[in-house]
């Protein structure tokens, strides 16, 4: 029982509190969400599906202090069902047990809305307000008749959605890509149309959290001179300094292998960087190396990411990867980090004791017996860690 809580703990530390690496990379080895974009989790086709009825239309004939539950009555006046239920019949109009306020007066919103059936009578729980005007009730519909068809082909329909004037369609389209992983829009990519998507680079008014995603779908349909369009991007450092930089480099190395490749390099090398942009030249090259080997070779990489070892910021970070890659040959370099003061803060310790751990030979050896001399209940707890991340990767 104390073993089994003590492992729970060891766990609970890496996924909330980064016991060693932040948790960052212990999670994304697990993940399968696309690596370039901030915004997963639910979507409105998910909440769709578990609704037992989803309704469109007009509040209307709000009255206060009235029989409902919670404050009075309102009239849905149903324009359009996106979910049915058995229980609405043929009826246009319902009462719900609410108060809910008239909109301002002159303003055109109409609202999606989601409902459970309880006890024989209807219970709404959820009201999205969208423009009177707006494509949802189509979305839905059409994102409903999508669903069971190839994560590309549903990608292809969503995409066409990215950028509607109705933020609450915009947004849930961006986070069907943001749950997707990459494989899943790698070849439906190749087709897309590479005019639109520059268009969104360069609108001043695209959040630049899209970027990344947008930045390696122009990777793969783009040609040699959109290059220089996300060269442009990395190199103003407006907007190299925000979410997203990652896949623009990663867009950047799909059509100049060469030149991207070269960039990711000096990025990492300038210690004079901002972290944050050393930081996406580190993702870049993991995606390179996870999803697309095919356009760097693993040599270049490993010896970019080998420069940050001496980089006390984001050295722990480095370690973690060259030890997921299996690069035993950065030993002498990961060791010798012990001896730096600059180093000498627990995040890099322990990495380079997990390093240690899985790295074969005398010399690791050695420095693990040192370790487990001084400390023995981190080695037990870095032991207990390892294991459990290949629980994880197995599983």
């Amino acid at each position: 029982m104390a073993q089994c809580t003590r492992r729970l703990a060891i766990a609970l530390l890496v996924l909330l509190v980064g016991f060693c690496v932040s948790g960052e990379s212990f999670a994304r080895a697990a993940s399968t969400e696309c690596p370039f974009c901030s915004m997963q989790g639910q979507t409105l086709v998910g909440d769709v599906g578990q609704a037992s009825m989803v309704l469109y239309g007009t509040f209307t004939n709000a009255v206060l202090n009235g029989t409902g539950e919670q404050g009075g009555t309102t009239d849905l006046v149903i324009e359009a069902v996106v979910k049915n239920h058995e229980i609405l019949g043929k009826q246009k109009k319902i009462t719900l047990p609410r108060y809910i306020p008239p909109a301002e007066k002159g303003a055109k919103v109409k609202f999606l809305v989601f409902c459970d059936v309880f006890k024989g009578a209807i219970d709404p729980y959820r009201g999205v307000p969208v423009a009177a005007d707006s494509d949802m009730v189509k979305y839905l519909q059409g994102a409903l008749a999508n669903k069971d068809k190839r994560i590309g082909d549903k990608l292809r329909f969503y995409f066409d959605y990215l950028d509607d004037k109705e933020p609450e369609i915009s947004n849930d389209a961006y986070k069907e890509f943001g749950n997707a992983d990459y494989k899943d829009y790698q070849e439906m990519a190749k087709h897309l149309p590479p005019a639109k998507i520059v268009k969104w680079l360069e609108d001043p008014e695209t959040p630049a959290f899209r970027f990344g995603l947008y930045a390696s779908m122009l990777g793969h349909c783009g040609t040699a001179k959109d290059a220089a369009i996300l060269r442009k991007m990395l190199d103003d450092p407006a907007k190299r300094t925000g979410s997203g930089v990652d896949g623009i480099l990663a867009g950047y190395i799909m059509l100049a292998p060469t030149e991207g490749s070269e960039l990711v390099r000096t990025i990492m090398k300038d210690t004079q960087s901002d972290f944050m942009y050393r930081y996406a030249a580190l993702r870049a090259a993991r995606f390179i190396w996870d999803a697309r080997p095919d356009l760097a070779s693993k040599g270049k990489l490993v010896a970019s990411v080998e420069q940050l070892l001496p980089q006390a910021d984001i050295a722990d970070l480095a370690i973690e990867d060259l030890r997921k890659w299996g690069q035993w040959n950065a030993a002498d370099q990961v060791f010798a980090l012990r001896g730096l003061k600059s180093h000498d803060v627990p995040i890099i310790k322990r990495s380079i004791l997990r390093y240690a751990l899985s790295c074969p030979g005398p010399k690791a050896a050695a420095v693990v017996a040192e370790w487990r001399k001084a400390d023995p209940e981190t080695v037990k707890d870095m032991e207990e860690l390892i294991k459990l991340e290949a629980g994880t990767k197995t599983n």
